[in-house]
């Protein structure tokens, strides 16, 4: 939008253009400054330098270190999501098949872990699948995040809006009407989700490892062997949704605790979401993987 030169925008993509960063180095120093994003722009300003000195001013010019933090986790998030939603794509329509096949097929409903009343296997998986569907559907993209130093977009005067949304545009995010760096609700919503997706995976995979059980025999999955007891063919697949479906509930409670931060900018509380929502991510691919497997 004309805020700063052509020729300052081509140095800085030729400098950013050269993969050889020492991630190890930015990493280490990352620890004197508690954000990765500030060793990184000194690496890239050292490149700009070296490219044409007179842009290094325009390197991060503006913005804040949450600001590229932020906005690499959302596009990560969006990366993962088109993982993550082509595996439910896939589950979804799956379950619906095996209820439809199984619509008539009896067994007995259990209550307390005790035979109760006749059902059918279609009606149990059809409550799987309804479980399925109800918990995936959520709000599931990040906006962009860019609000500079205190929030304000202060450095941009009255094109700061302006410059927002071609940001968000470009990057293919949503353009954010506020700067969120110390209101996390949008990502406490979208890990809670996740968290509440997983325990569903994981209530399907308890429901199939009791069926599964030698002296009850009525599902089975491929499963795996045993090393010392070849006779065994042990649920594998809901053992991994399992492990998995246990991680969530102290991770997001982990991440509420840390929803309650300080004025415009966090301290602590959302250093400690890095960890915190990739595990959630790495969970709920693990469970959602074993049980399309």
């Amino acid at each position: 939008i004309g805020m700063i030169p052509s020729s300052a925008a081509d140095a800085i993509s030729q400098a950013a253009a050269v993969e050889n960063f020492d991630a190890a180095a930015i990493a280490a120093e990352a620890r004197k400054s508690a954000s990765l994003a500030i060793p990184l722009v000194n690496a890239l300003t050292a490149r700009v330098r070296e490219v044409d000195e007179r842009r290094c001013p325009y390197v991060h010019w503006g913005a804040t270190s949450q600001d590229a933090i932020d906005t690499a986790m959302a596009l990560l998030l969006v990366k993962a999501q088109t993982i993550l939603a082509r595996d439910h794509g896939w589950l979804e329509p799956a379950l619906r098949d095996l209820s439809d096949a199984h619509a008539y097929t009896p067994m007995l409903a259990r209550t307390l872990l005790q035979p109760a009343l006749p059902s059918t296997f279609g009606y149990k998986v059809a409550g799987w699948y309804g479980a399925v569907h109800r918990s995936w559907q959520f709000e599931q993209a990040l906006p962009l995040q860019f609000g500079g130093a205190a929030g304000t977009l202060a450095s941009y005067g009255t094109d700061g809006p302006a410059l927002a949304r071609e940001l968000a545009r470009e990057l293919g995010l949503t353009p954010c009407d506020a700067p969120w760096h110390a209101h996390r609700d949008r990502l406490g919503i979208l890990v809670a989700h996740y968290g509440i997706y997983t325990a569903t995976l994981g209530k399907m995979a308890r429901d199939i490892t009791l069926l599964m059980q030698a002296e009850v025999g009525e599902v089975a999955e491929a499963g795996g062997g045993s090393s010392a007891m070849p006779h065994k063919r042990n649920p594998a697949g809901c053992a991994i949704a399992l492990a998995a479906a246990k991680r969530p509930p102290g991770l997001v409670a982990s991440f509420l605790s840390g929803m309650v931060q300080e004025h415009e900018r966090a301290l602590g509380g959302w250093q400690a979401e890095w960890s915190t929502v990739a595990a959630v991510i790495e969970a709920t691919g693990s469970a959602l993987s074993a049980m399309i497997g």
